[in-house]
């Protein structure tokens, strides 16, 4: 059996092995890190079979399945296997789900693993061209504490899952890289402690998996990487029926940036016709700056700001140009 092919289990062993209680008050379920899967496919068999409103802990391995770990280098960055980044875990087939209705999904915990990376991996990122070379930055972070970085670097932490969602409806097996209509690899940091997400789901059960959790996310994650890093989840998974939801949306239980907003931000910008070249603009901008009046190497500076900076678009309506702003938290370098 591949890599991508999981083997399957009794009904049986569905409702016995993987429903003990876990530690975590609000899991009803659990499902082990090594239940592990590459890609989506609607034939991978679940792992766990739940009834609308159950909860769930998910045990996850980093972004590299664990390629990389605390004595890991930059070298060991070229030699990634990419076919095995971004592990999800699941699948978790939900009774009733039919194409069609919709998953609500309740992020209520994190249980961080105090250890993470960003990397600059070759031939990834939004300014790939600018920084060629692979570079590794090992995180040692405590929960509730900012994670320390660099000449006085201080990024609060923001626990979030980078990969979440359900099985396509096409056949086959699709990669886990792209964010899709049905969730995925959306890296969206507001996907955090107390919101609700909502997926459209379009085969029976769903098949619903998560990973690629980060400590911390800058929106955007320009360089392609966050603070990777395990940290196990723990969801509650409702069932809303004949939904017709045509892409995911998403509640945030509050602010969304209150624990960076304290002492404003560093904004550089792109302007021109393109959003793209525009981001690129803003975010080289950045780098520029922290270099200069912070004494960040570049290629540093580009790694803190995909964890911990934001890219907005500022105007797009004024033709022919755009205007995209990019958002570094003063608080970080306080």
């Amino acid at each position: 059996m591949s890599a991508h092919e999981p083997p399957g289990r009794s009904e049986g062993e569905f409702r016995s092995a993987q429903a003990r209680r876990m530690p975590d008050e609000h899991a009803q379920h659990t499902i082990h890190r090594q239940h592990i899967h590459h890609g989506w496919n609607n034939e991978f068999p679940p792992r766990l079979k739940i009834a609308p409103g159950e909860t769930v802990h998910f045990e996850t391995v980093d972004a590299s399945s664990g390629q990389l770990s605390r004595a890991s280098t930059a070298a060991d960055l070229v030699k990634l296997d990419l076919a095995r980044v971004n592990p999800v875990t699941g699948p978790v087939h939900i009774d009733g789900a039919k194409p069609g209705d919709a998953l609500k999904v309740t992020v209520l915990s994190f249980r961080p693993s105090g250890w993470g990376w960003t990397g600059n991996i070759p031939g990834f990122g939004l300014l790939t061209d600018q920084f060629p070379a692979a570079h590794l930055h090992h995180w040692h972070y405590e929960a509730g504490k900012p994670a320390m970085y660099g000449p006085g670097g201080r990024v609060p932490l923001k626990p979030m899952c980078g990969t979440i969602g359900v099985a396509l409806a096409e056949p086959g097996l699709h990669s886990v890289i792209p964010p899709r209509h049905v969730g995925g690899n959306m890296d969206v940091r507001d996907i955090a402690e107390g919101a609700e997400l909502y997926l459209p789901v379009e085969v029976d059960g769903a098949l619903f998996s998560v990973g690629d959790t980060h400590a911390a996310q800058g929106d955007g994650e320009v360089c392609g990487t966050a603070i990777e890093s395990a940290i196990d989840v723990s969801l509650k998974i409702e069932l809303i029926k004949n939904a017709r939801l045509r892409m995911p949306r998403y509640v945030t239980p509050g602010p969304v940036a209150s624990h960076f907003d304290k002492k404003g931000y560093e904004v550089t910008t792109g302007i021109g016709p393109d959003l793209m070249a525009g981001a690129r603009m803003a975010v080289s901008e950045m780098i520029e700056l922290l270099s200069r009046r912070y004494n960040y190497s570049p290629i540093d500076a580009y790694m803190l700001c995909s964890v911990c900076a934001d890219l907005r678009i500022s105007s797009i309506v004024d033709v022919p140009n755009w205007v995209v702003s990019f958002y570094f938290p003063r608080v970080v370098l306080d």
